[in-house]
């Protein structure tokens, strides 16, 4: 990219560090300045439109110009910009979103807490257990398990629950007591012969042996999401979330769900546990339950967890913990706006059949040779790029064939992401059936072309 001086892209180069970025090619490749957005389109500063196949971060479900949401901000930026939830104060909104909350879910909880991102919702779910193991009386029930592959956030605990390497090297992670069981993915972790269903046996067995031997009473919560999402899009098989569940109850281990990427409809279900059967103690939302107009995130509790800490928090006289911005009225206004939008229009159905569609063409795409496994369900998948596959493996350097991908999407007007040599596909939830062939037609199209590129690379 040529950056011409004090042009927007240079003054990012000067003084901006991105996330996920590799800050010093940065510097030479300077950023994709968008401008404005129009349905499930941005724009950049050139004004080139780009089909947002992410969804931005697997995030916005009305796409970018939903105006009844910008009404519902300037509504209550005119009313109450800012109040908080401290010190048993409160706000109408934030009293609604609750109430709507604890209504919607799958199975009967009791109390929301707010925070602002998912990282933060699951940090505090740790702090909470923690609280909760002591007002028990077990002060040796602090371990937590999580999966490799998993993603739960960046904040110091949420990405030590994250299984993901490149989220733990150089940042002196995972803290101590984080353990991390096997992947769900059966594409990747299926031992030859295995079927899904004794690959998912295997794994609750793998699970009930590494509780035994860290000691059933030092394991206090286990963590995941419905679908792996930033880990590739990993689909658990059949039967894996009922044998899970059982290795849980069997040791009264408490269940996180972490809804921050299925949640409110990206699964063709309002929640990925409705997809799966999962019955959770505690279930974390955000993205979508704002479409990310604004900054938000919830967790909501069942009694079993919230019962301890109301005593623990009698006992000491507080509960010690909280966000400025948690609840904010602004930030509840959208996501009650969101919420009833996604019902009135009947989007979480919509997921369902157009995600349907979606998944079909999309595995039209698995005789093609550089494709080795097509996965997702509803609104929400990935393409897993080979060079070889009999090996299921892509080149020596992971992620060179995904990153090529990715790139010659973006040249044609479609942003996607790669998680390694896995393409992403999480459109927001408004997409027409025009739309989706016409991202079917880019990635087949990159497919094609990028073949010369490819054969450059060493083979894994």
């Amino acid at each position: 990219m040529s950056m011409l001086p004090n042009s927007q892209e240079a003054r990012d180069v000067a003084y901006q560090l991105h996330s996920y970025t590799n800050a010093r090619a940065h510097q030479q490749a300077g950023p994709l300045v968008i401008e404005r957005g129009e349905g499930p389109y941005v724009f950049d500063a050139s004004g080139k439109r780009y089909f947002e196949a992410m969804a931005g971060l697997w995030s916005v479900g009305l796409g970018f110009n939903e105006k009844r949401l910008v009404e519902a901000a300037h509504k209550q930026m005119l009313a109450l910009p800012f109040y908080h939830t401290f010190s048993a104060k409160s706000h109408g909104p934030s009293i609604d979103l609750a109430e709507k909350l604890v209504a919607l879910a799958p199975v009967t909880m009791s109390k929301v807490f707010f925070t602002n991102s998912g990282s933060e919702a699951n940090d505090t779910v740790l702090k909470l257990i923690a609280y909760r193991s002591n007002s028990l009386g077990q002060p040796q029930r602090k371990k937590i398990i999580s999966r490799m592959r998993a993603y739960h956030g960046v904040t110091i605990a949420s990405a030590s629950l994250t299984g993901l390497p490149n989220n733990h090297r150089s940042f002196d992670l995972p803290l101590p007591n984080i353990l991390h069981t096997g992947s769900p993915h059966f594409y990747k972790d299926g031992a030859p012969g295995e079927s899904e269903e004794a690959f998912a046996t295997r794994r609750a067995e793998e699970l009930d042996a590494l509780i035994q031997k860290e000691g059933p009473d030092t394991i206090a919560a286990f963590f995941g999401e419905p679908v792996m999402g930033a880990g590739g899009v990993v689909v658990p098989p059949a039967t894996y979330w009922e044998k899970i569940q059982a290795v849980l109850k069997k040791y009264d281990i408490l269940l996180v769900a972490d809804e921050v990427i299925c949640g409110f409809g990206r699964t063709g279900k309002m929640f990925g546990c409705e997809t799966y059967g999962i019955k959770p103690d505690v279930m974390v939302v955000s993205k979508q339950i704002t479409s990310s107009y604004f900054p938000l995130s919830a967790i909501i509790l069942n009694d079993r967890m919230f019962e301890p800490i109301a005593d623990e928090s009698n006992k000491i006289g507080v509960l010690g913990h909280g966000f400025t911005a948690g609840g904010h009225p602004v930030g509840s206004a959208i996501a009650l706006e969101n919420l009833k939008i996604i019902e009135e229009r009947g989007l979480v159905a919509h997921a369902a059949e157009l995600g349907g569609y979606m998944q079909g063409k999309l595995r039209e795409l698995t005789s093609h040779p550089l494709v080795g496994e097509v996965r997702g369900v509803g609104m929400i998948a990935a393409i897993e790029l080979v060079l070889d596959k009999g090996r299921k493996t892509a080149a020596s350097t992971p992620g060179a064939v995904g990153g090529i991908a990715s790139r010659m999407l973006q040249e044609r007007g479609v942003i996607s992401r790669n998680m390694l040599d896995a393409i992403a596909i999480c459109p927001p939830l408004i997409v027409t059936k025009a739309q989706i062939d016409e991202l079917i037609a880019a990635i087949t199209g990159v497919l094609n072309d990028m073949k010369p590129e490819v054969a450059k690379l060493t083979p894994a």
